[in-house]
């Protein structure tokens, strides 16, 4: 088994859905993230607070200069992830695309480097 990340991108400064919408899409990823546990394909996931609270640390001259905020601007920021145990490629798209249906924004499928 492989691991990999499946990514979860909202668009930047989009509006949150109304309450009844964004219930049903917890639902929805309710059973994902159920029926990935009942496969042993779930590993580990989280949501993300927005870029604004992000904290940057840069290496420059020596020093590690920190600067608030995220560290790119972008039309889409990282809401949240999981990290999925897949046979090949293709399973953790399958996945990918549930996880996509689900919550109705871009999942991106990475697999993660094993040592």
């Amino acid at each position: 088994m492989s691991q990999y990340l499946l990514s979860v991108y909202y668009p930047e400064g989009g509006t949150m859905p109304d309450p009844e919408t964004l219930a049903q899409i917890s639902a929805n990823l309710e059973v994902v993230n159920a029926d990935l546990r009942s496969a042993g394909a779930w590993v580990f996931a989280g949501g993300l607070y927005p870029p604004s609270t992000a904290t940057v640390l840069t290496p420059t001259a020596g020093e590690i200069l920190v600067t608030d905020g995220p560290y790119v601007e972008s039309k889409e920021v990282l809401g949240g992830f999981s990290i999925i145990e897949a046979s090949d490629l293709d399973a953790a798209l399958n996945w990918g695309r549930r996880m996509a249906q689900a919550i109705t924004v871009p999942i991106e499928v990475r697999p993660i480097q094993s040592e």
